[in-house]
């Protein structure tokens, strides 16, 4: 009887939401924050049953298809001519910021849960470090905002949790093997998923998007598959990396990128199925975490989770984008920017699904999993609320006429 009422209440909360999403809007109300809080109304907690298991197959397949298809859809929307210009940016926060943000949060972790092993810290800080565009769709979407700023964050959002996922995937090989020391080649095996799934994923975009575009001009293809064609794409690119030894994340999003920069066409046929299909399948992935995980870790929040979390939010992801842009000409005011703006979302749902999927429970280690569902819950509705009066303030004393790249350089038009 349980389950009829949970599929009842997601099509009553899709319809609800969908009949009042633009109301909701102008109050901040964000559809994640929707989702999540009727997925914790609908959960066996609230109304009874039997409980749903994290590491249901059903539960791990909806996450993993819906983070394919973020990741394809957000970056087959970047310029990359733009990105070309402005690849500095996005490289600072993945490859200097971030590192120092996962660094931090790990020893802030082993000073709050001195009781746990260094590797389960190790896990929290991963699980954590990837950002999601998601969250503050407004400030990527609004086009008052300039472009290189909304496309550093897009891009950071893109490719973070695919370049964190084989390094956590390599902690909890180690977990499962209680082995303290890391495997020999793991290094050369986080490079060959990068790697791999960087080309695989940029070759079958480029290939599918001139294979389609082919097909359109000679009239092969019915118009109502233009837009189911690259969303395949996209769940293609992922097992063609993945076979091939990649990062099937990685290749989803460079998959995307070429097919968006290959062919104008495609990408509004993959903006079109993000804004209808794909953000129904996001907004069921906020929907599972609000039913499943929050129950099952919510006993667990306490003040010292409260406050690991907040500083997660904040000064763990904060100063490192500021010691990231180093001595470059980013004002300070963009800097914080940048960092407030790393809400963490769907992958760091999917993180947390994989983990309990591979260590099989989480008893023991209640209080880390409970810390990074509590962090996953508060930027849902702090990002959620922030974003819009946020997005409008910095776009007033940003104005797009003076936008410039590091460098203090016009952007290419």
């Amino acid at each position: 009887m349980h389950e009829h009422l949970v599929f009842l209440g997601i099509s009553l909360v899709v319809l609800g939401y969908g009949l009042f999403s633009n109301l909701l809007g102008k109050y901040n109300i964000s559809g994640p924050m929707v989702f999540t809080g009727v997925g914790i109304l609908l959960s066996p907690p609230v109304l009874g049953g039997t409980p749903i298991h994290a590491n249901a197959e059903a539960v791990q397949i909806i996450a993993e298809i819906t983070l394919i298809l973020v990741l394809f859809s957000d970056s087959s929307a970047l310029n990359l001519s733009q990105l070309k210009a402005n690849w500095q940016l996005p490289a600072r926060l993945l490859f200097i910021a971030m590192p120092i943000t996962i660094v931090i949060a790990t020893l802030t972790g082993m000073w709050f849960f001195p009781h746990e092993s260094f590797l389960y810290i190790l896990l929290l800080a991963l699980i954590l470090a990837p950002t999601d565009a998601a969250l503050g769709k407004i400030v990527v979407s609004d086009k008052r905002i300039p472009s290189v700023v909304r496309n550093t964050i897009n891009v950071e959002s893109g490719l973070n949790d695919g370049i964190v996922f084989p390094v956590l995937l390599t902690v909890l090989a180690m977990i499962v093997s209680n082995s303290s020391t890391a495997e020999s080649g793991w290094l050369s095996y986080i490079a060959r998923q990068v790697i791999i799934g960087a080309v695989a994923g940029g070759f079958v975009g480029w290939a599918g998007a001139s294979m389609m575009m082919r097909a359109m001009k000679k009239e092969w293809m019915e118009y109502q598959y233009s837009n189911l064609a690259p969303i395949a794409l996209a769940v293609f690119s992922f097992y063609a990396a993945e076979y091939l030894g990649g990062n099937g994340y990685i290749a989803a999003f460079f998959s995307g990128l070429f097919l968006g920069n290959t062919s104008e066409i495609l990408r509004e046929h993959v903006e079109s199925f993000a804004e209808s299909e794909g953000e129904f399948l996001v907004m069921i992935s906020f929907l599972i975490f609000g039913l499943v995980f929050i129950p099952l870790t919510i006993d667990y929040w306490n003040l010292k989770a409260l406050a690991f979390a907040l500083l997660s939010l904040t000064v763990l992801r904060m100063l490192p984008v500021i010691l990231g842009f180093g001595f470059s000409k980013v004002d300070f005011s963009t800097r914080l920017f940048y960092g407030w703006f790393g809400p963490r979302g769907i992958a760091s749902i999917l993180y947390i699904l994989v983990a309990v999927h591979e260590i099989g429970d989480i008893q023991g280690h209640e209080e880390i999993f409970g810390v990074a569902s509590l962090t996953i819950f508060l930027s849902i509705f702090l990002h959620g609320f922030s974003a819009q009066p946020l997005a409008v303030g910095y776009a007033k004393t940003h104005p797009i006429a003076e936008e410039k790249n590091e460098d203090n350089t016009q952007p290419p038009a």
